[in-house]
């Protein structure tokens, strides 16, 4: 009876525990996220009452609507982050990124998630480089970007895991096995984000043959 007793109680402790660590983890997951939300939400509002009076003075209610109010509270949040983006490129705002990601933001794996696929983005929007391919995989063709040519006939690739073109895994690859696609980089990576939809127009005309 006390050994049944035990191993109950050994159950719930460890379904506790499991409950518990489940918490935690979700609130640490959840935080970042409410804490983004709220700095955002407070930024529209400090928006709305810089733009509010503009739209008033500017009489711009009755082009914009009753709505106008909003859209020019985002139209400014915009314009403060393009002056943002521009401040961040130079040297005082490299430093004062890096001392902001020392500080605190570093430690938030949504931050760094973040920052990370808003990187990959500009790096692939901005690289002349890459070009969409077909790479084959085993028995068939996979939608993925060329990266660079290597010695020996070799090639670099970059293979995306849909629904998320800036998420996978880089590969080297005999040349023969890649197959550049006359598409542009924002239409391959349309593909990869819908899950394949779109295909059949991308792929049009291309040498699906095996090598």
């Amino acid at each position: 009876m006390n050994a049944i007793l035990k191993t109950q109680r050994q159950e719930n402790s460890s379904l506790f525990n499991l409950v518990k660590a489940t918490i935690v983890g979700g609130m640490l997951f959840l935080l970042p996220l409410i804490l983004v939300v709220l700095l955002l939400a407070h930024a529209m509002k400090f928006a709305a009452k810089v733009a509010g009076p503009l739209v008033h003075a500017l009489k711009l209610e009755t082009v914009l609507g009753p709505a106008g109010e909003d859209a020019f509270a985002g139209l400014i949040l915009l314009v403060i982050a393009i002056i943002a983006g521009v401040i961040a490129s130079t040297a005082i705002g490299k430093r004062l990124m890096r001392w902001t990601e020392n500080s605190f933001l570093g430690g938030l794996p949504q931050y760094r998630l973040m920052k990370s696929v808003g990187e990959g983005l500009v790096q692939i929007e901005s690289s002349d480089n890459l070009k969409p391919a077909l790479v084959n995989v085993e028995d068939g063709w996979q939608i993925g970007y060329w990266l660079e040519q290597l010695q020996n006939g070799w090639v670099a690739v970059f293979l995306p895991q849909a629904p998320t073109p800036m998420s996978g895994n880089i590969m080297y690859l005999p040349g023969n096995r890649v197959r550049l696609l006359d598409i542009t980089m924002v239409e391959a990576m349309g593909v990869v984000k819908h899950l394949g939809t779109g295909s059949a127009k991308a792929l049009r005309g291309a040498d699906l043959a095996l090598p």
